[in-house]
């Protein structure tokens, strides 16, 4: 059985925020492998489907981004034995705006939903994609951290949105691939 959690925040308010295009690819990918979020464990959202052979679970954390750990954590602990089995989509400032990353395993970084899970976990030997979302101007981010804050919970500008949507859609074939092939052949192909 294989976990991929996306990563955002619950509610209408952040639904197209830069800060939930985890929560927009698993929706996606969960639209393509006809996978419903009809239940609720670990404080999170669930969808549980089949990927090829392999059973799959797709979860969507309600705990706000910043404390993400606690329901993967859980999530974990209710489906799968081990870390290698799971993945984690979340946004990434540092990537232009689009750009995809499939990392093995890694640090937090400057994400606070990283760093929640990478805490609660005890490990940070697990997969990631990260999506980039684009930074505000530089001048603006090294000034004022509420900017920062003010951006990742901004939503997608008109002419960004065709380049979200062909993110999201290169997000699922890259999940595709990572569980029919492997993480190292996507991140080959896609990287």
């Amino acid at each position: 059985m294989k976990l991929i959690v996306g990563l955002g925040n619950p509610g209408k308010n952040y639904a197209n925020s830069r800060h939930n295009i985890g929560f927009q690819c698993i929706d996606y990918f969960a639209r393509l492998h006809v996978v419903r979020f009809d239940k609720r464990k670990c404080q999170s959202r669930v969808g549980i489907g089949k990927l090829g052979e392999e059973r799959i679970v797709l979860a969507k954390p309600e705990t706000f981004i910043n404390l993400s750990g606690l329901a993967v954590d859980c999530l974990i602990n209710k489906y799968i034995y081990s870390l290698k089995d799971l993945l984690v989509i979340c946004d990434d400032m540092d990537l232009p705006l689009g750009k995809i990353r499939l990392r093995p395993n890694g640090g937090g970084g400057g994400h606070n939903g990283m760093r929640s899970i990478i805490s609660a976990l005890g490990s940070e030997d697990f997969s990631r994609i990260k999506v980039g979302i684009g930074r505000p101007r530089e001048e603006l981010a090294n000034i004022d951290r509420d900017i920062v804050v003010d951006y990742v919970l901004s939503d997608f500008l008109e002419y960004e949105k065709e380049i979200v949507k062909e993110a999201v859609e290169r997000v699922s074939e890259v999940i595709d691939c990572c569980f029919t092939h492997s993480t190292e052949e996507a991140m080959n192909q896609f990287n």
